[in-house]
This record gives structure tokens, C-alpha cells and sequence, in this order.
């Protein structure tokens, strides 16, 4: 319905800003039916049909903000269709106000990682971020503002971040691409939830369809005999490699280590250490955030309390020139001891080829350090381990990531769990005659 009331060349507020109400109003006749000033020809005087500047008929709205909102229409009709539909959202909770999405997205960006920030975030974490944002996401969007970002746009750069994302002109890794599509996710997540995006668009890119998969790392597992010899010949760091392969810890929790953190045949594991892009080494709580006590294998202990420091906070692993131990200087003499192994046991094998027409010693296998962490996962359920011993020792989160790590260990053989129920049978039945 019309709202008759004097028109002027500014928007007419309603006398209450009750999100919902609206009209239209003409502007060219007042509720009296005289002209308005902005009627012209004839009708000015008051004679002939009504005519004016613009457009006849405004439509308003009161939004779920509380601002009234106009908009100049040829008819009344249209005035009022307009005015009735923005009414319908508002009552409905799922009107947007025009205003949301004129921010750029540097500046929700910016806001979001401010959130982050306080929100106990890893410094490794945060430079994650902030290094996504600066080479990658704010060069390309920092300056568009968040509602004209749309899907087509979008997924067409995501989409080339594998062709020439780089730098240099060449394709960024899979799980680079997805961190990027995750981050900028996040951010609309954020405008959303702060009023200031109408819709995530990212969330409309499916990571499953539309992103490219990350390559599956194989992971490798030493045997017992393989991990003893590559840890005797790792010179300082034997025993931190024997640390690594049978008790399942990080590289950084070891590096962390302190005098005060290991006790008779325990390792308390506390914090983690981590290089830092502009910060150097920082020390963090754990992945998990949790305290965990792991047990040492006593050949393991016997050598480890040998090289203890004695000052409760010593480092049990530092560098060469005292403080922690950097990822860098282990892996230099790491990769060396790979290399001599992989040699050594490649001669081995000839031999025994020579000698036998085929070699038994299994070949030894280009790792990292964490496979070390594989290594005991792999030792531990050899040994019988359940998965809940597992997820405890390596410092998991939930037993259902330790077992989508290493459940393809485990045996699935149901006749050799029927063979021990039926050996258990005959125990007991034994005990009971």
C-alpha cells in the first residue's frame, strides 16, 4: 500500500524505525493532493496530471538494522513490490544489509588474523599464516572488496595457483593450494559471522572436487636390526636417534627436552621446540597440548643416563654451541648416516647375491627423521601394542588418527584371533578339570 505523505528530495524516515514496516510514497503529489516541489509543468500549478522530477514513487524499508532504506520507482506497484520483498527477509531473518561486503578483503583478513592471534595459536602457526596471506592471498585480493569476490573468480585463480602460483612461475604444491583455500575460508567464515559478508564464497569450492589432491608420503618403518645400526652410526646423536625410533617422539619435543623432564626410565614430554621464520627457535606447548609420560626401553636407558646434564634445566639434546638442538644440524648428520647405511647395505646385498643367487638383507630406505616416529609405531605394534598404547606413547590426539596412521599394521586375521580364543578354551578348561 501507498503512504501518502509530503515527499522532499531527501529520504523520507518513517516517525518509527520498526524493522519490517514500509511503503511507497509519492513523490510528486502530497497527502493533501497538492504538488509536491517536485512537480513541474501544469501540475506545479496544480492543474492537468500529476508530473515531476525523476522517478514518481520511492519505495521504503526499515532493515533489521534499523536504518530506513529507499529506492526510486516509475510506478507504485513496483515501489511496493520492492518495498514488500526486502519487508519478507527482514521478517524472516535473512535479510543482508546492502552495506555488508564494501570492506576490502585486506581488511577482514587483517581482522581475522588478529582473532588468531589471541587465540593460543603456534608462532609456527601464525607465520603459516601470515606467509599465505602476504606472498600469496593479499597480493591478488587485499585490495578487492569482499563482495565482489565471486565463486568464478575465485576458483579460476585457485585453479592456476598450480600452474604458475609461484614467485618463480612455477605451480604450487597440493597441500600448499589447499592451506591457501583453507585460510581464505576462514576469513569469510569470520566476515560472516561479524555481519560483514552476506556468504562464504570459498566454501562453495569443494576441497574434494575442486582442489588437488595431496600425494600420499609413504611412510617408512626400520626394523629392529636396521634402526640400531643406522643409530650407531650417527656419531653424537646415537642416542637421540634411539629416542626417536623407540619412544616416538617428535623431533621438537626432543629438541625441548630438559635434565628435569626425564626420570628413571620415563621421558616427560612437555613442550616442543620449532624454528620460526623471523623468530628463530620457539618454545611451544605440544601438538595436543598435553603433558605425556613415555617409557624408555632399558638398553636405551642404560645409554641415555650416561650423557644426562646435570642442571635441572640443561638441555639432554643441544647443539653444537649450547641452546636447542636446530632440525637443521640433526638433519645434516642424518642424511649422511642414510647415505653410508644405504652403501654399506648395498655392498652387503651383492655379497650375498654372490653367494646365495639372491640377497636376504632387505634394503635400506631413503627416510626423514619422522619416520623415526613411524619406526616405533611400527616396532611398538609388532610387540602386541594396542592402539589406545600407541596413541598414548606417540602423543596423538584420538586413537581413530593413530589407527588411520598404522591400523594397516595391526593384524586383521580373525582365524589367528579365533586360534587364541580356542587355545584360551582349552587353558581354562584345563585349570577347571
Amino acid at each position: 500500500m501507498s503512504v501518502p505523505v509530503e515527499a522532499t528530495d531527501k529520504p523520507t524516515k518513517p516517525v518509527k524505525r520498526t524493522p519490517g514496516t514500509g511503503g511507497a510514497i509519492d513523490l510528486w503529489k502530497n497527502s493533501d493532493g497538492t504538488p509536491t516541489k517536485l512537480a513541474t509543468g501544469r501540475w506545479a500549478q496544480g492543474q492537468g496530471k500529476p508530473q515531476g522530477v525523476g522517478k514518481r514513487w520511492r519505495g521504503w524499508y526499515v532493515g533489521g538494522d534499523g536504518k530506513p532504506r529507499t529506492k526510486r520507482f516509475r510506478t507504485e506497484s513496483e515501489a511496493e513490490q520492492w518495498s514488500n520483498t526486502e519487508r519478507g527477509k527482514v521478517v524472516t531473518n535473512v535479510w543482508v544489509s546492502p552495506d555488508v561486503g564494501t570492506d576490502t578483503f585486506r581488511s577482514v583478513a587483517e581482522l581475522w588474523f588478529t582473532t588468531k592471534q589471541g587465540a593460543q595459536r603456534k608462532p609456527k602457526t601464525l607465520a603459516g599464516y601470515r606467509s599465505i596471506l602476504d606472498t600469496l592471498v593479499l597480493p591478488r585480493w587485499g585490495d578487492t572488496p569482499i563482495r565482489e569476490i565471486t565463486y568464478g573468480d575465485l576458483s579460476a585463480w585457485i585453479a592456476s595457483l598450480s600452474v604458475d602460483g609461484s614467485h618463480a612461475g612455477t605451480g604450487l604444491s597440493a597441500s600448499r593450494i589447499r592451506q591457501t583455500h583453507q585460510l581464505i575460508g576462514a576469513a569469510f567464515k569470520y566476515a560472516v559471522k561479524a555481519g560483514l559478508a552476506s556468504k562464504n564464497i570459498a566454501a562453495e569450492i569443494s576441497p574434494r572436487h575442486d582442489l588437488p589432491e595431496a600425494p600420499e608420503t609413504e611412510q617408512h618403518y626400520l626394523t629392529h636390526a636396521q634402526l640400531i645400526q643406522f643409530a650407531s652410526g650417527a656419531g653424537r646423536f646415537e642416542t637421540l636417534t634411539l629416542i626417536l625410533g623407540y619412544c616416538g617422539l617428535r623431533f621438537g619435543e626432543a629438541a625441548a627436552l630438559r635434565r628435569r623432564d626425564v626420570g628413571d626410565k620415563k621421558i616427560t614430554v612437555r613442550n616442543s621446540a620449532t624454528y620460526v621464520q623471523g623468530q628463530g627457535i620457539v618454545e611451544t606447548a605440544t601438538k595436543t597440548k598435553r603433558t605425556r609420560r613415555v617409557p624408555v626401553p632399558t638398553p636405551v636407558w642404560e645409554r641415555l643416563k650416561t650423557e644426562l646434564p646435570t642442571e635441572p634445566d640443561a638441555f639432554v639434546f643441544p647443539s653444537r654451541k649450547g641452546g636447542h638442538l636446530p632440525l637443521g644440524e640433526y638433519r645434516w648428520a642424518f642424511d649422511n648416516g642414510v647415505s653410508d647405511v644405504q652403501a654399506a647395505t648395498k655392498v652387503k646385498r651383492q655379497q650375498e647375491t654372490a653367494e646365495a643367487g639372491e640377497p636376504s638383507t632387505p634394503e635400506f630406505p631413503t627416510i626423514t627423521p619422522h619416520d623415526l616416529r613411524h619406526t616405533c609405531a611400527s616396532l611398538a605394534i609388532s610387540e602386541g601394542a594396542n592402539v589406545k598404547v600407541v596413541q598414548h606413547m606417540l602423543g596423538h590426539a584420538t586413537a581413530s588418527m593413530t589407527l588411520d596412521l598404522y591400523g594397516h599394521l595391526m593384524s586383521d586375521d580373525l582365524s589367528e584371533v579365533a586360534d587364541k580364543l580356542g587355545k584360551a578354551i582349552t587353558a581354562a578348561r584345563a585349570v577347571a578339570a
